[in-house]
């Protein structure tokens, strides 16, 4: 195991290297401090006794399926939470919280929008490959100036009752949906979290951010080689 300081690169993704890399970026915990579609669907509930209300009928539901799946039932939260918001309403509210939440101080981190910008800066072809939905992740990355940056996230559809959840980008998925946009190697990837392990084993350098030495350990175990651990702030 390998460490690094908050405000400097790991030493295996040396910017000298002439031609252009892929690397990877996680966008919750790793350029953002908290999930960002948690903070936006906290807002959505906190604003609307209707959403409160709502979500309180689909208590008993909750109660049976959260011991057996807990992501079904935040499922059911989201769905509750967007009830009879369409796709124009949706991307209006979505894009008005991404302006809101760039606003609040420390809420992003520094030292990986940093790391991003070098990386675009030597060249490297940078993808956010996030479970965050689709459209408040890329409206986020624009106001932040980062509109260029390549987006693969999760993804909503319309339904009778409002935007439903058409795929969500986590695990297995993110290598699966890189390879749906005909990216196949990646030379850096960087992540927070065990869950990216099917997206991680194919890089060829690995950077753990703001991770405790467990969770390090835990991550060259799965990947069965060395990796670089960073403290980013």
């Amino acid at each position: 195991m390998s460490t690094g300081e908050s405000s400097s690169m790991p030493a295996a993704a040396d910017m000298a290297v002439s031609a252009p890399r892929t690397v990877l970026f996680d966008f919750d915990g790793v350029l953002i401090h908290g999930d960002a579609f948690y903070l936006f669907m906290r807002d959505r509930y906190q604003h609307s006794l209707l959403r409160k209300f709502g979500a309180l009928l689909t208590l008993p539901w909750l109660l049976l399926v959260t011991p057996f799946s807990r992501r079904r039932a935040m499922r059911t939260l989201v769905h509750v939470g967007l009830l009879g918001v369409g796709e124009r309403r949706y991307k209006a509210a979505a894009e008005a919280f991404a302006e809101h939440l760039v606003r609040r101080p420390r809420q992003f981190c520094r030292d990986g929008l940093g790391a991003l910008r070098r990386h675009q800066a030597a060249g490297d072809r940078v993808i956010v490959v996030t479970g965050c939905e689709q459209v408040l992740v890329t409206h986020i990355l624009a106001q932040l100036g980062l509109g260029g940056v390549e987006v693969i996230a999760s993804q909503f559809r319309p339904g009778l009752l409002g935007m439903r959840v058409k795929l969500h980008n986590i695990g297995r998925r993110k290598p699966a949906q890189l390879a749906a946009f005909g990216v196949r190697e990646w030379h850096v990837a960087y992540s927070d979290s065990l869950l990216d392990i099917p997206m991680l084993k194919p890089a060829a350098e690995v950077v753990l951010v703001n991770g405790t030495p467990k969770l390090c350990m835990k991550l060259e175990k799965a990947l069965g080689r060395t990796i670089t651990r960073v403290d980013w702030f």
